[in-house]
Order: C-alpha cells, then sequence, then structure tokens
C-alpha cells in the first residue's frame, strides 16, 4: 500500500470541510464584532439623548460616523422610548449565508423611560 496516496486522499477530503469551518468562524466574529460595535454606538447614542440632544443631532452624528448604521427611534405609548440600531452583513460563508441568509442584520435596542 502506498502511505503517501492514502494521505493524499485523506488530506484532500478534510481541506474543504476546514475552510468552510475556518470561513464560518471568520464571518461568526464578524457579527460579534459588528454587535459589540452597534453597543459602543448605542451608549454614545443614550448618552446623547440624555444631555438633550435632538433626533436629528444623533443621527447626523450616526451618519458621519458610521454610514451603514441606521437608527430607529420609537414612541409609540408615551411611557418609553425604543432606541433601535440596526446593521446590514454580507456572510460571505457559502453554507452558512444559507442558514443566516445573504444578507444578515444585526440590532441591537434600548428601551429607556420617556421623560417630557
Amino acid at each position: 500500500m502506498n502511505k503517501r496516496g492514502q494521505a493524499l486522499v485523506e488530506f484532500v477530503i478534510i481541506l474543504p470541510v476546514f475552510i468552510m469551518l475556518l470561513l464560518c468562524g471568520i464571518d461568526i466574529g464578524k457579527i460579534v464584532f459588528a454587535k459589540n460595535n452597534l453597543e459602543s454606538i448605542m451608549d454614545n447614542v443614550i448618552t446623547a439623548y440624555e444631555s438633550d440632544k435632538t433626533y436629528e443631532d444623533i443621527n447626523r452624528e450616526i451618519s458621519l460616523n458610521n454610514p451603514d448604521v441606521e437608527l430607529k427611534v420609537s414612541n409609540s405609548n408615551n411611557e418609553y422610548i425604543v432606541f433601535t440600531l440596526d446593521k446590514r452583513m454580507d456572510i460571505l460563508t457559502p453554507g452558512l449565508n444559507l442558514i443566516l441568509g445573504k444578507d444578515y442584520e444585526v440590532e441591537v435596542k434600548r428601551v429607556i423611560n420617556y421623560e417630557s
């Protein structure tokens, strides 16, 4: 038996699986990094809101520094204000984009009391 030929066949079988796992790890790492980044931006948004900045000023500041991040503010019941930050990410790994979708949306929400 040829041991080198057997090792080559095993390597060729395992290599695509290893590459897929590596790419999945990179994509998941990008998602976690984006979530952390959105949490940091949300802290700045809440601080700006508590210092009586207007929604337009906050949104303008976000769009200047992070153009791919979208801020949504809702105040439906006059009791709570819901701040939501969204960011769309492309999933590049072929198998993972079937599970998560090609455009994966990372979202961070904060709910605070409404004070008039």
